[in-house]
C-alpha cells in the first residue's frame, strides 16, 4: 500500500506542476519548477551582457570558447534544484520541455553527454555553481525562448548527474532587454531564420559538426513555401596557406554542403552561395574559424 501511495503522490505532483505550467508566464511570473525536487538556491540576475552559449563549449588557456556565443541584456532568475531521489533528471528535462511546449517555444539549442563540453566549466565557468560539477558523460543543456506579449523570455535548463549520484537542474528564466539578439530567432520582419552555425574540417573530405536539432530547424524552416536558404563559408587562414588556397577550401566546404542539403530534400536551386572564406575577420579571435553559416529567408 505504501508503494503505490508513494506512486499516486508522484504522479500527482507531475499533474499538478504541469497544470501550472499551462498557466501564463505573466501570471506566475516564472516557470513552476519541477514539483519533484527542492530549490537549493535561487539567485537574481541582472545584466547588460548576459553570456549565452548555443554550441558545444571547451576550456582553452583558461578561457571559454564555444562556436556560437551572444551576449544579450537581461533580467530574471537563476535557480539551483536538487532533484528527489525517487525521481530522476531525464523526468525534471522532460518536464520543462513539456513546459516550454505549452507555451509555444523555440528551441534554440539543446546538446546531451560529452558533446555539452566538460561539466566542470558549464558549473564554475558558465553558471557559476560548484554544486552543478558532475559527470561529463550524464549532463544535458537547453536553451529557448517563449515569445508572450510585448517581452520575450530566454530559459536556460541544465541538469546533471554529480559523482555521488545526486541530481541537479539549474534553471535561468531571463527577460529579454530591448533589441537583444539571438541566433535561429526569426528577425529581418519575421522573414529570417538563423543563423546556424556549422563548423567544419578535412580537406577534400569534408566533416560537417552540427546537431540533430540544428538540422531539424533548418528542415522545418526551409519547408516553407518560396523559403530560400543562405549558405556563406568562412575559412580561417592557415600560415601555410595563400588567400586563394583558403578560398578553395572554403569553397569545397560550400560545394560539400550544398550537395548534402540538396540529399536531405533542399534543392539547390533553392539555395544561395556565398564563399567568403577568410575576407571577414571577427573582431573575437575565436570566431575565425572553418564553418558555414545558413540562413533561412522566407518569401515576402
Amino acid at each position: 500500500m505504501g508503494r503505490d501511495l508513494s506512486i499516486y503522490l508522484k504522479a500527482g505532483l507531475l499533474f499538478v506542476g504541469l497544470v501550472v505550467a499551462s498557466l501564463p508566464v505573466r501570471a506566475m511570473g516564472a516557470l513552476a519548477p519541477f514539483p519533484l525536487a527542492t530549490v537549493e538556491v535561487e539567485t537574481q540576475i541582472e545584466s547588460p551582457a548576459h553570456r549565452v552559449l548555443l554550441s558545444p563549449v571547451r576550456e582553452v588557456n583558461d578561457e571559454i570558447r564555444s562556436e556560437t556565443v551572444v551576449r544579450v541584456p537581461v533580467r530574471g532568475t537563476g535557480a539551483l534544484l536538487r532533484i528527489a531521489e525517487d525521481s530522476s533528471r531525464v523526468e525534471a528535462r522532460a518536464y520543462y520541455r513539456q513546459q516550454l511546449q505549452l507555451l509555444g517555444a523555440r528551441e534554440l539549442y539543446e546538446c546531451e553527454g560529452r558533446n555539452c563540453g566538460r561539466s566542470n566549466v558549464w558549473a564554475n565557468q558558465i553558471f557559476g555553481q560548484a554544486t552543478l560539477y558532475g559527470r561529463d558523460a550524464e549532463q544535458d543543456y537547453l536553451a529557448a525562448v517563449v515569445d508572450q506579449d510585448d517581452r520575450r523570455l530566454l530559459v536556460l535548463v541544465y541538469t546533471v548527474t554529480r559523482g555521488n549520484l545526486r541530481e541537479y537542474v539549474w534553471v535561468e528564466q531571463l527577460v529579454l532587454g530591448e533589441g537583444a539578439s539571438l541566433p535561429a530567432v526569426s528577425n529581418g520582419g519575421g522573414r529570417i531564420r538563423g543563423p546556424i552555425v556549422v563548423p567544419w574540417s578535412g580537406g577534400v573530405t569534408v566533416r560537417f559538426d552540427w546537431s540533430s536539432t540544428d538540422r531539424r530547424h533548418l528542415n522545418n524552416w526551409a519547408a516553407e513555401e518560396g523559403a530560400t536558404v543562405l549558405l556563406t563559408s568562412r575559412t580561417a587562414l592557415r600560415s601555410d596557406e595563400t588567400l586563394q588556397q583558403s578560398l578553395e577550401r572554403s569553397g569545397q566546404a560550400l560545394t560539400s554542403m550544398a550537395s548534402l542539403l540538396a540529399k536531405s530534400g533542399i534543392r539547390e536551386d533553392r539555395q544561395t552561395q556565398i564563399n567568403i572564406g577568410p575576407a571577414v575577420q571577427s573582431l573575437d579571435p575565436a570566431g575565425n574559424t572553418d564553418r558555414i553559416e545558413i540562413l533561412v529567408i522566407l518569401a515576402p
